[in-house]
């Protein structure tokens, strides 16, 4: 199967702040241009997967007509990584020690008291598991950063840990609006832990 994932386009936020799980809004300006250029890029006919959050889930809509989607499906397990307090905060503002410990475990700490990656792992594990056995030829999902570096992850079939932590310390150069593509060839079935 191949998964054709789009980042969302640049949220409405300032640089610099922490909005994981935050429901944050696309500039109009900015949904359109992302819009226009996916529309052109992306093959018409497929069945569409996007998060709820409005970043994602309003692009994801709009191109659902476009494209002619043969399926157009909300799943919440696309979401980003929920940050408990950290979010909407300043990285710079959240405290050295914090920061220091999540860098010391990062499939296992939970920033900010919200969702650790390897919980993050879990449910992205979870939603491939169910898409793979949809056994499309192909889909498109429009989601967050964090997503698609665990879904590109997921294709070691390493157990979850492992996934989480190579996911997490992977660096992170997925441009708002780009389009990364992974087939899978067989259904990944990785260790729940």
């Amino acid at each position: 199967m191949r998964l054709i994932l789009v980042r969302h386009p640049m949220p409405d936020v300032a640089s610099g702040v922490c909005y994981g799980s935050s429901d944050v809004a696309v500039a109009p300006h900015i949904l359109a241009a992302a819009h226009a250029s996916l529309r052109a890029s992306l093959p018409p006919h497929l069945p569409l997967y996007t998060s709820p959050l409005s970043r994602c889930a309003t692009l994801a809509a709009s191109l659902a007509g476009d494209l002619a989607a043969s399926q157009f499906t909300h799943d919440a397990r696309l979401a980003e990584m929920d940050f408990g307090s950290w979010e909407f905060r300043a990285w710079q503002d959240i405290e050295r020690g914090e920061i220091d410990a999540w860098a010391l475990d990062l499939a296992h700490y939970r920033p900010g008291g919200g969702e650790n990656v390897l919980a993050m792992a879990r449910r992205i594990a979870a939603f491939l598991d169910e898409l793979l056995r949809e056994q499309h030829a192909a889909v498109i999902i429009i989601c967050h950063a964090g997503t698609i570096r665990l879904l590109s992850a997921l294709q070691a079939g390493l157990p979850l840990a492992q996934t989480a932590l190579l996911a997490a310390s992977s660096a992170h150069k997925i441009a708002y609006g780009a389009v990364v593509t992974l087939d899978f060839q067989r259904p990944i079935v990785a260790p729940a832990v």
